[in-house]
């Protein structure tokens, strides 16, 4: 008798595990998750009360039951970036050995074991080769007309590529010629194609060229021929465009400062305007036979004509109407933007505290539109006919805030509002009007600014994006998301 009774207890323990096993499996797949990753999720992430489709609004907005759910994000964005868990808070909150990287408290999962080495080391690996499905999908890929908004992390050599529909990080794209020394990502500008952008080095000497297809390195510009008279190094600060796609104009920033002219299409150095004064701000006329390029010192800005790069010429133009000079704090112009119909053209003058709109034709001031303390980065909304620009130093009384968005009518070229709510230290900006909205980088790089969430990997005082509703012209509501350190230029690929 005791046979038989041992024989239905293996049967049962068998039946069981199978049951068992086929659960699991089906829980693998419906996750879509790869089997191993699934396993450590389904165990430890999105158990009952934790990170599961119910308990969502407990967990800080971040639900795992699905490999979708992961790459929704959470109330602070995206927690899960492909090719990086150096960037992921996913890695940062499981990890517990910092000889490994980043560790976030409280410790994942909550008031549990926390992973082991092994497992950690799965979800790790998964994630540097992308984090792909079940399928081999990774997440954010196969669309090459992607919309998306660019931020470059100053402080840390990279990018942040951002989905403009979903709002979230889908890359972090390293810049740089050297992991040694920084770089320092001061600019990134989209081709007027669409299909590339550039990252304009301050510390570098070279220009770098990467596809806004899937964000791949393409290759390096070199901004001078190494000779004594074109040295590549400089201060490099922005870069502006010819509407061909064909030649770009990169801007030095020094006392004795020039402009490295480079082919975009064999990637070759052309040429440098030499003898220009602390140089910025640039633009280009739709015709790309005008540039302008902003004097950061002084009261003035450069005219070029670039009809023929190759031997341009150019004029002083004093924003005062005085004679020129370089006297520190006194008009300081930083940025120079064409209007939409190039009428006019919009010149921010941070020691000023105002936005100067000067007569294309003759160069002659129409307006002086006094805006918010320091005036930096601007940007246009064609659709609404509205100029958005950062100050960055105007004072606030609301805790935690240094800074202001003024917002100018172009037609009255009055301010017609002024936001502030939690911004610190605005520079970076970018309109995006095919989606409705305005993306706004705080620097938040003074250590009195509002503690960052996490911690970076290359240390220094993370920063964050607030988005602008271009229909109600306030901030939209619970979108704050911290990127990393000094989230400088922002721009947008429509």
């Amino acid at each position: 008798m005791k046979k038989y009774y041992f024989v239905f207890f293996l049967l049962l323990s068998w039946s069981c595990t199978k049951d068992k096993a086929l659960e699991v499996a089906k829980a693998d797949l419906a996750s879509g998750f790869p089997s191993d990753v699934s396993v450590i999720v389904n165990n430890k992430c999105s158990t009952t009360g934790c990170h599961t489709t119910s308990a969502r609004a407990a967990t800080g907005g971040l639900a795992m039951q699905t490999w979708n759910q992961l790459f929704d994000g959470g109330n602070g964005g995206a927690v899960a970036i492909a090719y990086r868990p150096d960037q992921s808070w996913l890695m940062y909150f499981t990890n517990t050995d910092t000889s490994w990287g980043p560790v976030l408290t409280p410790t994942m999962p909550y008031l549990s074991n926390p992973l082991s080495k092994t497992e950690w080391q799965t979800l790790n690996n998964w994630m540097a080769a992308g984090a792909p499905n079940k399928d081999g999908v990774v997440p954010f890929s196969g669309n090459p007309d992607r919309k998306k908004f660019y931020v470059s992390n100053q402080g840390c050599d990279f990018v942040s590529v951002f989905d403009a529909d979903t709002k979230l990080c889908m890359r972090c794209i390293d810049v740089g010629q050297s992991p040694a020394a920084p770089d320092v990502p001061h600019q990134i500008k989209i081709s007027p194609d669409g299909q590339y952008w550039y990252a304009v080095l301050y510390a570098g000497t070279v220009l770098q060229k990467f596809s806004a297809i899937d964000d791949s390195h393409i290759g390096d510009i070199p901004l001078g021929d190494g000779s004594a008279t074109y040295q590549p190094t400089g201060q490099w600060s922005t870069i502006s465009i010819t509407p061909d796609g064909k030649i770009g104009f990169v801007v030095d920033w020094e006392s004795d400062s020039k402009i490295a002219v480079v082919n975009l299409e064999t990637m070759s150095f052309i040429t440098q305007y030499k003898g220009l004064a602390f140089t910025h701000g640039s633009c280009i006329n739709s015709t790309g036979t005008t540039l302008y390029v902003t004097s950061q010192t002084g009261n003035y800005i450069y005219k070029f004509d670039v009809t023929n790069p190759f031997f341009a010429s150019y004029e002083k133009i004093t924003l005062d109407g005085l004679s020129w000079n370089n006297i520190e704090g006194h008009y300081d112009p930083h940025e120079i933007m064409l209007a939409p119909d190039e009428s006019k053209y919009f010149v921010t003058c941070q020691s000023a505290n105002a936005v100067y709109v000067m007569d294309a034709t003759s160069d002659t001031l129409i307006a002086a539109i006094a805006v918010g303390k320091t005036p930096l980065e601007m940007g246009i909304s064609k659709d609404h006919n509205e100029l958005f620009v950062t100050c960055e130093y105007e004072p606030s009384s609301e805790p935690k805030t240094i800074g202001e968005v003024d917002v100018i009518d172009l037609n009255t070229l009055q301010v017609i509002k002024k936001l502030q709510d939690g911004l610190y230290e605005p520079h970076g900006i970018g309109v995006m009007d095919t989606e409705g909205y305005v993306v706004i980088a705080s620097l938040n790089y003074d250590g009195t600014g509002p503690a960052p969430h996490h911690v970076s990997n290359c240390g220094g005082r993370n920063g964050f994006l607030k988005l602008i509703d271009l229909g109600t012209l306030e901030f939209i509501p619970n979108y704050r998301t911290e990127v990393s350190v000094y989230p400088y230029s922002v721009t947008v690929r429509k």
